[in-house]
């Protein structure tokens, strides 16, 4: 499945084969190379690091420090264990050695700005964190827990990506995993530090390779692409993090509904090796379970994201009861370890900092782990070429990314969200002036010639007589949608809308253009008023939702692959 043309010197070919490893035990099987020796990473195999001189833990009230720990319990479990820096209670010294492990980066590489969000009645946004699993292997402790030793060093890939929303309410948590083989449109990126550019793809690109070109902001810019879902932050994490910190909490419990051996006679598989029901993994195992393809379910990356899912779900509870986590110096190697595998968004607005952190899990702490939902975006193998790959499901991917994006639970409780507050026009339709774009060309499609012009006719004739048409931008949208660049001009932007019949909830504001802006999608390729499509608020069966508070929840085994 490799793609034509040779790797430069000094790098690994693009798709992995068979016999190297990815950050989850990927489609191109994991497991040792003939020949080498099976990895032997064992529960220390992520960095223990000791404070550093002078780094002590604050004193106070025994009532003051069960509070705190019950907090800093809180809201690590908030975020999926991916917050874990468990500092909250060092000294000043010690803070700043945390914020020297974390990495930093810019949030996004794309050329689009995200549209900012929408606020509800009471004036809340809800919130979009891209968790990346990375599989870089540019350190001695990743190298340690496995793959080929040509990849040593060679571009990571984004082989785990998981999308969390947080409602504006903070009353549930939502999640969307992308299998790894999806196969997508990746936008144009610029790399921060060198200035390269990596073009827009004209075909499709499988979506782990999108941490090459720049960093983990062009993998954010790729998912706005396709979602339309406003990012806030991100999160990557390494190899190492991931068993840090299922040794910090003593273990995480999983299930199997009978024996299972991730092995096959070429040596491909993680090597997971368990017995019927459930076990508490930690260390080099934990990491097994999240790799594991062959042997859970149907031996694809289907499987191995709904094992995924248990995981994060059994981590959250564990955290949640406190486990293990008890003892100042087990927080302390948690917080150096979470930090030291963490790169973050950086800047103004970004989680760059020990305090940025725990001020966001703070905010987050108020979702309880019967209102987190996980998700697999719904998808469909691909035919011909891509018959290893899949591509989004028509209709029902969509369907769940406009849930997000309307802030709609995937959990099918009673949503707490309210209609976008509807604002007075401060001019009549002649004197709005509108700019219409025609965005209607899609990965498959060329656009329709006209549509923009159509639209414009469709507002002369309902007194929007100030309407030009931008022939210049023409980037493809897959939603109708229209843009405004200030306050004082959201009512006439809803005019606009009210006039075409578009929803208000596609009305948003951005800096990205200085007046309002329509563009006319992907969704809007025929004549007439706009239709929006039916907002169906339930999660597509196909998406796989499993709750955070099933803890019945076990694996289905592959045939061929017990003991």
């Amino acid at each position: 499945m490799t793609r034509s043309g040779t790797p430069g010197e000094g790098t690994r070919p693009r798709v992995r084969q068979a016999g190297q490893l990815g950050w989850d035990d990927g489609l191109y099987e994991d497991g040792p190379e003939k020949g080498e020796p099976e990895n032997d990473a064992g529960p220390d195999a992520g960095r223990q690091a000791a404070p550093a001189e002078g780094g002590r833990r604050r004193g106070g009230s025994k009532r003051h420090g069960k509070k705190s720990k019950r907090r800093v319990l809180r809201w690590s479990a908030s975020v999926l264990a991916l917050l874990i820096i468990g500092g909250a209670g060092a000294g000043y010294l010690y803070i700043e050695h945390l914020n020297g492990n974390l990495k930093k980066a810019d949030l996004t590489l794309g050329d689009k700005k995200m549209a900012d969000h929408k606020a509800n009645a009471a004036g809340q946004t809800p919130m979009n964190i891209l968790l990346i699993g990375s599989d870089a292997r540019d350190t001695e402790e990743n190298q340690k827990l496995g793959g080929a030793k040509d990849t040593f060093g060679a571009p990571p890939l984004a082989d785990v990506q998981m999308l969390l929303h947080v409602s504006a309410d903070r009353s549930n948590m939502s999640v969307i995993s992308m299998p790894r083989d999806t196969m997508l449109k990746v936008p144009k990126c610029t790399n921060p530090e060198t200035k390269h550019v990596y073009p827009a793809s004209t075909g499709l690109e499988i979506t782990n390779e999108t941490l090459e070109r720049g960093g983990p902001g062009c993998t954010v810019a790729t998912w706005y692409e396709l979602t339309g879902i406003t990012i806030d932050h991100f999160m990557m994490i390494d190899f190492s993090g991931v068993i840090s910190m299922a040794d910090a909490i003593g273990g995480v419990p999983v299930c199997v509904k009978s024996n299972v051996y991730s092995h096959t006679s070429k040596g491909k598989g993680s090597g997971l090796k368990l017995e019927k029901g459930t076990t508490k993994i930690k260390g080099k195992q934990a990491l097994q379970w999240l790799r594991t393809r062959y042997g859970f379910e149907d031996g694809t990356d289907l499987g191995r994201t709904h094992a995924q899912h248990m995981y994060m779900n059994s981590m959250v509870r564990e955290l949640r009861k406190g486990t293990k986590l008890t003892d100042p110096g087990k927080l302390m190697d948690l917080a150096e370890a979470a930090t030291d595998a963490l790169t973050v968004d950086k800047g103004e607005h970004g989680i760059d900092s020990v305090k940025k952190l725990y001020d966001l899990a703070n905010d987050l702490q108020k979702v309880p782990t019967d209102r987190i939902t996980m998700t697999t975006m719904p998808n469909v193998y691909g035919t011909g070429a891509l018959k290893e790959r899949v591509l989004p499901k028509p209709g029902e991917a969509e369907q769940l990314f406009q849930m997000v994006r309307d802030d709609v639970p995937l959990d099918g409780k009673a949503s707490k969200r309210k209609a976008p507050a509807a604002k007075k026009p401060t001019a009549p339709p002649a004197e709005i002036p509108v700019t219409v774009r025609n965005g209607t060309g899609t990965a498959t499609d060329y656009a329709v010639k006209g549509r923009a012009t159509a639209v414009k006719d469709l507002l002369a004739a309902k007194d929007f007589s100030r309407t030009t048409i931008d022939a210049q931008n023409t980037d493809p949208a897959k939603r109708t949608g229209i843009l405004y660049p200030s306050v004082d001009m959201e009512g006439n932007a809803q005019a606009v809308a009210k006039a075409l019949g578009i929803p208000l909830t596609a009305v948003k504001k951005s800096t990205d253009v200085s007046g309002i802006t329509l563009t006319v999608g992907a969704d809007w390729r025929e004549d007439g008023d706009y239709h929006a499509p039916d907002a169906k608020e339930k999660t597509p069966d196909s998406a796989r939702a499993l709750n955070g508070e099933d803890d019945k929840a076990c694996m289905d085994i592959q045939p061929g692959f017990g003991w």
